[in-house]
């Protein structure tokens, strides 16, 4: 569905400023690219702080408390 409005909509730029979309469609890899970096330490970061939740309520779990609802 992303792709589809994504499409629809370099669609129309291109009918309403095609240069705009031509430097649009030649950028698109070049950004895509810039934002690897920033997706790579989200992921990273989403796991540190998931073993720290992990660690934090390890002492609950043995000790048979309420069990926490998962998340994902």
């Amino acid at each position: 569905m992303k792709l589809l409005i994504c499409l629809l909509g370099w669609c129309l730029l291109w009918l309403l400023c095609w240069p705009l979309a031509l430097l649009v469609l030649v950028l698109f890899p070049f950004v895509w690219l810039l934002s690897l970096p920033f997706r790579l330490v989200f992921y990273l970061l989403e796991g540190v702080v998931a073993l720290v939740r992990a660690l934090v309520l390890l002492p609950a779990r043995i000790l048979g408390g309420p069990k926490a609802p998962r998340t994902t």
